[in-house]
């Protein structure tokens, strides 16, 4: 019964990267802090400071922590009643201003996680783009205000789908890009620890800030920072796969609920609500919203992922959505011009009249949508029944939605996936598949 007696977040039990929960373990978390203060103490011995080089090989071959050393840990944080100290008297050798930099750890943690994020959403842009190509000029029913409307495309309404996926892999890529460190700083982000350290040596405690900012992987430290860095930082007829063995409904056996598609709403409303304070009475709060964050939108990807893998458009439910669309669109004016005095407005009320009794039929009586039996039955449509199979041919409803698809997926989708990054994930979840 080994971990069904404790509570467990039902986030790391479903279906999430196991890259994506090392990331955010305990033991690459602490590996991280002294890694970080590694960093520090090189860059330290590096300006000046005496600082051994065993001292430094000690830290190199001590960065992941063991068992015994977790369990010291353990009982040092019930002794002294801090995590970080706790850690620092663990690993024995450190600096003495380490405890000022460690709040870059969440950085690091953020920025590799959103490293994640990206790559897993370009996957999920990448299949649906294959399947926006594929279904380009399927004629499917458009709806405007919940209502059946004009006739459109499945590849063009994917392609919906897909902007709005590429403003979040923009939005995404430019928070990850904006990332900088929290630098050596100090315990209130004065730096007069090591200003003492460097015998009020302003310039080595600048050199000091970038040289582990770099060490850290960082492009550049934030210029102030308070105890932290600022916490702004933390910011149909097309149906889903269901399997041979799945149940959709336990009363209802012919049910196929859509549990991919409803996992995904339920998840984001929870990732939506993820709040973050902006000061330091927020750190036991993060320890919870941070990991479930990113593990929330890691299962909202890798089930949107799995949904489009076998994403299928179904003709045959899109087909008889359209016929109505199509008499609704042209069988007035047509009339218009093939009987002389016909009058478009009577022509638009006749159909009217006729929809809203096809739709009772269906409705109310759980029978088929006989708008078209019924216009053939009516005399008044009599000068335009032989061009009836034209009018209801859909790929004359569909504009330039073909087209659309093309210039979009060429012209917005490839360029926004074109980093060599993004081809090899993309490559990668393909062979997985």
């Amino acid at each position: 019964m080994d971990g069904f007696d404790t509570y467990q977040t039902p986030l790391s039990r479903s279906v999430v990267s196991a890259l994506l929960c090392y990331l955010l373990t305990s033991i690459n978390r602490f590996f991280t802090w002294r890694k970080l203060w590694l960093n520090l103490a090189i860059a330290e011995k590096e300006l000046g400071l005496p600082i051994s080089e065993e001292a430094i090989q000690q830290m190199k071959t001590n960065l992941t922590l063991t068992p015994e050393q977790f369990e010291i840990a353990a009982q040092e944080e019930k002794k002294r009643r801090h995590d970080v100290m706790a850690h620092v008297h663990t690993f024995g050798i450190v600096a003495p201003a380490a405890a000022g930099i460690i709040h870059n750890a969440d950085l690091i943690f953020l920025r590799t996680g959103l490293d994640y994020l990206i790559r897993s959403l370009s996957i999920l842009i990448s299949r649906l783009s294959t399947f926006a190509a594929q279904y380009r000029d399927l004629p499917a029913l458009g709806f405007t205000h919940f209502q059946p409307a004009q006739l459109t495309t499945v590849g063009k309404r994917a392609t919906l789908w897909i902007q709005e996926l590429l403003w979040d892999l923009r939005n995404i890529k430019r928070a990850r890009d904006d990332i900088g460190f929290r630098g050596v700083k100090g315990t209130t982000g004065t730096q007069a620890s090591f200003l003492a350290l460097f015998d009020g040596d302003h310039q080595k405690v600048e050199d000091l800030d970038r040289l582990v900012t770099k060490l850290s992987g960082f492009e550049y430290a934030y210029p102030v920072t308070s105890q932290t860095y600022s916490r702004k930082i933390d910011v149909d007829e097309v149906e889903e796969p269901f399997e041979s063995t799945q149940i959709g409904s336990s009363p209802w056996r012919t049910k196929r609920n859509p549990m991919r598609s409803e996992r995904v709403c339920s998840l984001a409303r929870h990732l939506i609500v993820q709040w973050f304070e902006r000061t330091l009475d927020d750190s036991a709060n993060r320890r919870i919203t941070l990991p479930e964050a990113f593990l929330t939108a890691d299962i909202v990807l890798s089930t949107l992922q799995t949904s489009r893998k076998v994403l299928s458009s179904i003709p045959s439910h899109c087909s008889p959505n359209c016929p109505g669309t199509s008499i609704h669109g042209n069988g007035e004016r047509h009339y218009g011009h093939c009987q002389e005095g016909g009058d478009r407005q009577e022509a638009h009320e006749k159909i009217r009249v006729l929809s809203h009794e096809a739709a009772h039929q269906v409705k109310h009586l759980g029978l088929e949508n006989d708008l078209i039996a019924r216009i053939k039955a009516d005399s008044y449509f009599d000068p335009i029944k032989g061009d009836l199979d034209t009018l209801l041919d859909p790929q004359s409803f569909i504009g330039r939605a073909p087209e659309q698809v093309d210039v979009f997926l060429k012209d917005w989708v490839e360029p926004a996936l074109a980093d060599a990054e993004l081809q090899q994930a993309i490559k990668t979840a393909a062979k997985l598949n």
